[in-house]
């Protein structure tokens, strides 16, 4: 579904992403893992057409976007529920959702998939005329996951969604995001905690300073002794 090849995107002489490639095949889940700095964020961000790479290709289901405009990518059937939530916090819980679908037509779609919204998170539908800035950060996160997914994403991009969440809010989180993947949605995740991302992760890679270093199957790095130490902090 998205074939990323030789990627390098800098910020100004700062090369952030040293030439990477990875793929994310239909119905998967894939992790970006990595330190602060290392890269992960980044990716996304020139995915989602909001930076533009130096050097490189993006492919989305064999065509290429690094040079499409970040609102065609959504068209296309990317969404990015972004590090930090950036909801609207004076908005609505139904109006932030709205937003989510701003570049569809389809009303009664719309209201379908804000339907499913409150089903897959019933507090968003308990509070859909509440402030978003009045929830917590855990549900805020609820609202960012289900804004991104109003544009009905085939790929769905997830970055940090468990940042600042306590043990149980961030098991909720990745309760849900197995619930996605086993509605049909795709998912590229960044995640900084390395055992709940990879126990999900179909297959996962490893950044460190821009430049891939691992990459194998979830369960695999789980196992990997430098993984376990770097990440899990695990002794070998």
């Amino acid at each position: 579904m998205l074939e990323v090849k030789d990627l390098a995107v800098a910020y100004g002489r700062v090369q952030a992403v040293k030439g990477i490639s990875f793929t994310v095949e239909q119905g998967q889940i894939v992790s970006l893992l990595g330190t602060n700095g290392a890269g992960k964020t980044t990716t996304l961000r020139t995915i989602s057409g909001l930076l533009r790479p130096v050097a490189g290709e993006i492919l989305f289901e064999g065509r290429r976007i690094d040079a499409v405009p970040a609102h065609q990518i959504v068209m296309l059937g990317i969404a990015q529920s972004p590090e930090g939530r950036r909801l609207f916090p004076r908005m609505s819980v139904e109006d932030n959702l709205l937003l989510g679908a701003y570049t569809r037509k389809d009303a009664a779609g719309v209201r379908e998939d804000l339907d499913r919204s409150y089903a897959l998170f019933p507090v968003l539908g308990e509070r859909r005329g509440q402030a978003a800035g009045l929830f917590s950060g855990g549900e805020q996160q609820m609202l960012a996951i289900a804004r991104a997914m109003m544009s009905r994403p085939r790929l769905l991009m997830l970055d940090e969604p468990s940042m600042g969440l306590s043990p149980i809010m961030t098991t909720q989180i990745m309760k849900t995001i197995a619930e996605l993947k086993a509605s049909g949605t795709t998912i590229l995740l960044v995640e900084q905690n390395a055992q709940a991302a990879l126990a999900l992760s179909d297959k996962g890679y490893v950044l460190e300073v821009g430049s891939i270093t691992l990459s194998d199957t979830g369960a695999a790095l789980l196992q990997d002794d430098r993984v376990r130490q770097t990440y899990l902090g695990i002794d070998a």
